[in-house]
């Protein structure tokens, strides 16, 4: 008997099933087309951060009296922040969508020993619906860091063996399955004796992805260095190492290479030597340099060829993520969950935060996974205490990149204030070891510190008015400004009118639209590096841009909070109570949202 369903003649049946409402039959045809053939199922479990995301607009609030900002203007300017790491992705969709250039976490295991919090409450090992709950959490999340992810990014999640297999297939459906890049062993401990089965299980796994397809763009970018021998700074190339001499000229070099591999012989010709005797063939394969037919699908060889780097090339190579010096095969020198405590233990004097991942473990994944270019952004959602930042300075450190680092954590048992932030206080600052060895500070580092807030989203005259007032953070960092001058020009900031900063990008923020005349003046007589961001605040998506025609070649000119809700339009989960009007910018009527007294400003 075949009991396989006919998906066509079961929703026929529910068609003509008059005992169904109209709701009811949609409700089941809607069910039967989200039924799918393969990949990952679990049961929605709502979220408490997600539902107030329906009423509430996240904003970050900077706590300037913890800012470490002595490294100069020049110094990256790192971030951490305080808050729910939903709440704080959202956020970075306004100011670093497709501008994140490696992901790194390490989320909660859901080992059902109280290491996983939802809603307020552990997940245990009794809770029929740990897996679902975690994989909830971590989908709202992963969707988002996807969304951050520069075209060329990379995510990293550390995983143990309770959700590694749910986490693969997660990933498979947010990143696709061609953005798989490996799955890597990672050594935590030695083998421990006192273990149920008798089998130790010493192994954690780094599972990366790429946003876009990986293999395709890897093979697009070495196919154009290996097919352009002249091409500039590229990572490796091959030389044919066949020579036209014949074995009576090379005896030396008339032998048989053989792939260690697989036992592939490839004999030389009597016409046709090898360019290289045994002896140097045997120095080569000890160093790496060896290319077989096969290694590579994008290499199109039919014999060996020799690998070969440029001085300068081969110092670059050990940055470009995806080139044949990294492997899933992590060196000893990464350390195990020991060499973590180790490391924080130096710098507190104590063990302050339990299982942290080694220094040098991520270290080494930030230095295969980051791209050639000089300035690098670094996410870490689940931050725990603190590593990447600590691991992006000093790698700054050695080799003088422009790496910035944005960490996300709660403040769980005072985590984010008293561990996270106060161990990369110490890293920058300097701190004394346990042994009473002085450790000299990263200075040429900026650390920032902001904590979650939120204002209404009713989209009121009095919600839009606050929204604005609270983006200032938000478009500091978006445009890495931060230098408050006291004046714009020839003009005094005065906060309730204007804001200006100075950075990366210099920012101008209009309260008071009916002072853009006098703004336009003095800008005619300024100069900025770049194009001056203009946001005025106003009810409608219209920024007053033919005011600013006069000087339309120096400024961009945006209209806030519309351009906020815009940015969050496919993030924020559906909202409660009234439809979210579409604030896509655009010329559109606008009423002021300052009402303030216009002579006031001439004061």
């Amino acid at each position: 008997m075949n009991h396989r369903i006919n998906k066509a003649a079961l929703i026929s049946k529910i068609q003509q099933d008059d005992s169904l409402s109209n709701e009811e039959k949609s409700a089941l045809m809607g069910l039967l087309n989200e039924q799918k053939k393969y990949g990952i199922v679990w049961e929605e479990s709502p979220e408490e951060v997600e539902e107030n995301l329906r009423s509430h607009i996240p904003v970050l609030r900077e706590v300037k009296e913890r800012a470490l900002t002595d490294g100069g203007s020049d110094a990256p300017n790192h971030i951490l922040i305080e808050g729910d790491n939903l709440d704080a992705l959202t956020t970075l969709c306004f100011t670093h969508e497709g501008k994140i250039d490696v992901i790194y976490i390490d989320p909660p295991y859901n080992t059902g020993n109280k290491d996983f919090v939802y809603n307020d409450n552990y997940v245990d090992s009794e809770d029929s619906y740990r897996h679902s709950k975690w994989l909830s959490f971590m989908s709202r999340r992963l969707k988002i860091a996807k969304r951050l992810l520069s075209d060329k990014g990379v995510i990293f999640i550390s995983i143990d063996d309770n959700e590694q297999a749910n986490l693969k297939l997660l990933c498979d459906e947010v990143f696709g399955s061609k953005g798989f890049v490996a799955t890597i062993p990672w050594r935590k401990r030695t083998a421990k004796s006192d273990v149920p089965h008798g089998l130790s299980q010493d192994y954690e796994w780094i599972v990366c992805y790429s946003k876009n397809d990986f293999q395709a763009g890897i093979e697009k970018e070495t196919r154009k260095y290996y097919e352009t021998p002249d091409f500039p700074n590229r990572p490796w190339r091959v030389h044919d190492m066949t020579k036209q001499t014949t074995a009576e000229e090379r005896p030396m070099s008339f032998f048989t290479i053989v792939n260690p591999k697989n036992g592939e012989r490839y004999p030389a010709s009597k016409l046709r030597t090898w360019a290289i005797t045994s002896d140097t063939l045997s120095y080569y394969l000890e160093q790496n340099r060896i290319v077989f037919p096969g290694d590579y699908d994008f290499l199109r060889i039919t014999k060996p060829a020799l690998r070969y780097w440029k001085e300068d090339d081969e110092k670059k190579a050990g940055d470009m993520f995806g080139t044949v010096t990294a492997s899933t095969d992590l060196p000893k020198e990464v350390g195990m969950t020991q060499d973590g405590t180790k490391d924080i233990t130096e710098v507190f004097g104590e063990k302050a935060f339990g299982f942290p991942k080694p220094l040098s473990l991520i270290k080494h994944i930030l230095r295969i996974a980051t791209p050639r270019a000089n300035s690098i952004t670094i996410l870490d959602f689940f931050a725990g205490s603190g590593t990447t930042l600590h691991a992006t300075m000093q790698l700054n450190a050695e080799d003088g990149r422009h790496r910035q680092c944005i960490l996300v954590t709660n403040n769980e048992n005072q985590i984010c204030e008293q561990v996270t932030y106060q161990r990369n206080k110490r890293v920058i600052q300097g701190y004394t070891t346990p042994k009473g060895q002085e450790v000299e500070g990263l200075h040429n580092n900026n650390l920032r510190y902001y904590q979650i807030d939120h204002t209404q989203r009713a989209h009121t005259h009095e919600n839009r008015k606050a929204l604005a007032e609270a983006m200032v953070e938000l478009l500091q960092i978006k445009n890495g400004a931060y230098e408050a001058p006291p004046c714009f020009g020839g003009l005094k900031v005065k906060p309730r009118y204007m804001r200006y900063f100075r950075g990366d990008n210099d920012v101008l923020i209009v309260y008071f639209p009916e002072i853009i005349p006098h703004l336009v003046n003095e800008i005619k007589a300024m100069s900025f590096n770049s194009k001056l961001q203009v946001y005025v605040a106003i009810d409608g998506n219209y920024p007053f841009a033919d005011e600013f025609a006069p000087v339309a070649s120096k400024v961009d000119v945006v209209a806030i909070p519309s351009v906020y809700y815009h940015a969050l339009k496919h993030v924020l989960p559906e909202a409660s109570g009234e439809p979210v009007p579409d604030d896509t910018p655009n010329d559109g009527d606008a009423e002021l949202l300052n009402e303030a007294n216009k002579n006031d400003y001439q004061d």
